[in-house]
């Protein structure tokens, strides 16, 4: 991109915002034709006070419009920046098992080393460490697909499993950044490989990232209907199931029941939230089989988050008060933090708003990244300072300001 008319990076950045010229054009003050012309390169852009309110419309670094490397600042190493952005996707764009159908790589990366970097990248996103995994995702997706592409037999099936699950991690970590286009095209490189690894439940739990990434984009009905497709399809039989079965089948449920809140359908959610629970009940404990920390536990946290995307908020906070507090305690970072991001916006939707910041303290506590990095820790925040009477308390103002929200 770095040879592009700065024209052209404008309307590069803006497609990434799904952005319309006339949306844009409003924003920024400025006519349609006017924005079009910048665009097509006719009219210049010649003002920095211009080029700057241009960046902070597109939410880039300005450095970007310019053709240059944005400086990497410290305040924000907790976060992904569009130079982490650019090499993931170029990571994604490779096509190494297609140029290995032709002339195979002599020396694949050893198998072991990759399993290494897997399990430490699926520990970095449980804790919530985003910012180091986002740094890291670009060599471990290469890594892995070169290994994908280059064994063969037994080992092939290990290495796609592997890649598999690198997919599932991006697909993830994407996701909560809000880049979901590259979330749901890792989430689908995920479901092919799995069927290459010939692992049903890898197949199943690669389903849920799908699904997340769907549901993000607005599409929460197939995200649903995927969900309970394949959930039925690994339903366990009578007393016959494994604990991996249980957990992946339970989180599909889980995350089903997540699609069918958000299309407002609570039937369906309680039915699916009923199913998950007899699961969990059969599992025993909160585990963290195939990377899941499905148990009785999570499943209350799902609950709480469902009842928030149906808009109740006073039952989200009733379910949070009532789970036990070691047992929260023991989940992992990011399913703690994630909870509690869920309940500031059940406070703020009950007008609490001291508690709604209360919790996002908490969760910047837990897992930094999981409050100053999403986007809908973003909107909840601005919620918090709006409807604060005065000057907020200075933990909520520090926070708002690590995580750049202004009143």
């Amino acid at each position: 991109m770095d040879e592009l008319p700065i024209g052209r990076r404008v309307a590069y950045w803006r497609g990434r915002r799904k952005m319309s010229q006339q949306v844009f054009a409003d924003r920024l003050g400025k006519s349609k034709s006017w924005v079009d012309k910048v665009e097509r390169g006719v009219r210049r852009l010649d003002k920095f006070s211009v080029l700057y309110e241009i960046a902070d419309i597109l939410q880039v670094d300005v450095q970007l419009l310019l053709g240059k490397d944005p400086e990497r600042r410290t305040d924000t190493l907790n976060c992904i920046d569009q130079v982490e952005v650019e090499e993931i996707r170029a990571a994604l764009e490779r096509y190494d098992s297609m140029t290995a159908y032709f002339d195979a790589a002599p020396y694949p990366p050893p198998l072991t080393d990759i399993r290494k970097a897997v399990n430490h990248a699926w520990l970095t996103y449980q804790y919530g460490r985003y910012g180091m995994l986002t740094r890291a995702l670009p060599k471990l997706l290469r890594d892995a697909q070169a290994a994908d592409a280059g064994y063969a037999d037994e080992q092939a099936r290990d290495a796609a499993h592997l890649l598999g699950q690198v997919y599932q991690i991006a697909s993830s970590v994407l996701r909560k950044l809000g880049e979901c286009d590259l979330a749901w095209l890792a989430a689908d490189r995920s479901m092919a490989v799995a069927q290459r690894a010939d692992d049903q439940l890898l197949a199943g739990i690669a389903t849920t990232r799908v699904c997340n990434a769907l549901a993000a984009m607005g599409r929460s009905r197939p995200a649903l209907e995927l969900n309970v497709n394949i959930a039925n399809r690994l339903a366990p039989g009578t007393g016959d199931a494994s604990p991996e079965q249980l957990s992946v089948y339970g989180m599909l449920l889980l995350q089903g029941a997540m699609a069918a809140a958000r299309i407002g359908d609570s039937a369906t959610v309680d039915d699916l939230l009923n199913g998950a629970q007899e699961a969990a009940t059969l599992l025993g404990s909160d585990q963290n089989h195939y990377w899941t920390s499905f148990g009785p536990t999570n499943l209350e946290l799902h609950r709480a988050a469902a009842a928030v995307e149906l808009g109740d908020g006073g039952r989200a906070v009733e379910i949070h008060q009532r789970i036990p507090e070691p047992a929260f305690n023991a989940l992992l970072p990011e399913r703690r933090a994630h909870h509690l991001l869920d309940i500031a916006r059940g406070y703020a939707q009950i007008g609490d708003v001291a508690n709604a910041g209360e919790m996002l303290l908490l969760g910047d506590r837990l897992a930094p990244s999981e409050i100053r990095c999403r986007p809908i820790a973003h909107e909840v925040m601005s919620d918090v300072l709006r409807r604060t009477r005065g000057t907020p308390p200075p933990p909520i103002g520090e926070l708002a300001e690590h995580m750049g929200v202004g009143v």
